[in-house]
């Protein structure tokens, strides 16, 4: 991600008001995008990561793993950082082609549909609880078996129940807590996971520096 002096300095006023912490150098860098993506400190307190979460993300990111997102807005501002750096293939629910379907919206269902395509993939939603709770219910099935699973939406109706179910699970996942959450946390989530892979992984690719 290509930073400018601005950026430098919001950065510097993140980490004096922050202060001390228990976040790990990697968990840190992911938090504090969060926040300046939004301006709402609160995330400090809601952004949870599961063991070894950042690792197989970052490793993923690596073998050039395919990523589903479940909205374009995700997509658009993840796709010109992955493109410079790994250049791994980026599929949105919406452009999935599915029938229509009454008991699922058209991200479930999109995301379903992707989902069972690249049962392995990198998953980010950052918008839809339905896709969310669609994921969970696939993986609980075992039928997919993400690298890793991002999940920011916001919701009143049972979001906090997909995510406690994605918690239960033994998939590697970075989560909101609570009723917060929108596709841009997911968006500055991915992109400090992107940029923290290319600084572990990037230098051993062929042609690169």
């Amino acid at each position: 991600m290509e930073w400018h002096v601005t950026d430098a300095q919001s950065l510097a006023i993140i980490d004096r008001e922050i202060g001390s912490h228990l976040f790990s150098p990697a968990e840190y860098e992911i938090v504090r995008r969060a926040i300046y993506a939004t301006a709402d400190f609160e995330y400090k307190s809601l952004i949870s990561f599961s063991e070894r979460a950042l690792h197989s993300g970052a490793a993923a990111m690596a073998a050039r793993t395919t990523i589903v997102v479940d909205a374009p807005m995700v997509q658009v501002a993840v796709t010109p950082n992955i493109q410079t750096t790994f250049a791994n293939p980026v599929y949105c629910s919406m452009d999935a082609l599915t029938r229509p379907q009454k008991e699922k919206t058209q991200m479930a269902w999109g995301m379903e549909t992707l989902a069972k395509r690249y049962p392995e993939a990198i998953f980010v939603v950052g918008q839809a609880q339905t896709a969310l709770t669609t994921l969970v219910e696939l993986i609980e099935g075992e039928e997919i078996k993400p690298a890793l699973v991002i999940g920011t939406p916001a919701g009143f109706v049972e979001a906090d129940v997909a995510k406690a179910r994605l918690k239960d699970s033994l998939i590697p996942h970075i989560t909101v807590d609570g009723r917060k959450g929108n596709p841009v946390v997911a968006a500055a989530i991915l992109n400090g996971l992107v940029d923290l892979a290319w600084q572990a992984y990037g230098q051993d690719r062929p042609g690169v520096g």
